[in-house]
């Protein structure tokens, strides 16, 4: 029988693939075939009918456990989000007073310190994606006065927001660790699957970096 992947014999693509992250939650569901392994249970005996019946409880409670163990995650990420607004928000203004700041870079800084505590995954992960764009626009506007490099309260700023993007990268990585161990557990039969289905539980989505970050990325880092 021939491998399905055969190493030896294959067309392969010059172009290349890109990767992306889908942005797409999917709800377990159980059928008939589910409902009727329970209904065997209970007429087989009563004792098999309650072990599952304990099973379940120990399978929901293990999925809120998790759960809790992400919002505690995303916690971490929206406290070390709120400090880079604080050092941006700082720098900003360091920044205007040396030069003219795009008023829009300014702003934007200034109204995500009130909004910096997210209530979905989604927001937070936008929020994270805003800040990442601000922090470059801060970037870019030092690098063409680079005598704002030589402000030491300025330079200390940076260091500081850079210090902080990575906490959040790290953070971000046990983040999707743990959404990734969600989105598998919800779809284990019998117990969690059937658990998640009833209790209209989703597939999480993990952190996505931002376009111009994956476009630098794929730059020419060294001439």
């Amino acid at each position: 029988m021939a491998n399905d992947l055969d190493e030896m014999n294959y067309e392969p693509m010059d172009q290349g693939k890109d990767v992306n992250v889908i942005a797409k939650q999917i709800s377990p569901k159980v059928g008939v075939g589910s409902k009727i392994f329970e209904i065997m249970l209970w007429v087989l005996a009563i004792i098999p009918g309650v072990v599952f019946l304990i099973m379940k409880k120990n399978a929901d409670n293990a999925l809120k456990r998790i759960e809790q163990q992400i919002n505690k995650q995303a916690s971490t990420i929206d406290n070390y989000l709120e400090q880079r607004v604080v050092v941006l928000q700082n720098c900003a203004q360091l920044v205007n007073k040396s030069i003219d700041l795009d008023k829009e870079t300014f702003t934007a800084i200034a109204g995500l310190r009130a909004g910096v505590h997210p209530e979905t995954g989604e927001q937070r992960n936008a929020i994270s994606q805003q800040v990442d764009g601000l922090a470059a626009n801060l970037h870019f506007a030092m690098e063409n006065y680079p005598e704002l490099k030589a402000h030491e309260n300025i330079a200390e700023a940076m260091n500081q927001n850079s210090y902080l993007q990575r906490e959040v990268t790290a953070a971000r990585e046990t983040y999707n660790d743990l959404i990734n161990k969600w989105n598998s557990e919800i779809f284990k039969w019998p117990t969690k699957q059937i658990v998640a289905a009833k209790n209209g539980y989703t597939t999480k989505i993990p952190f996505i970096t931002t376009k111009e970050i994956k476009e630098q990325a794929r730059g020419t880092f060294f001439n």
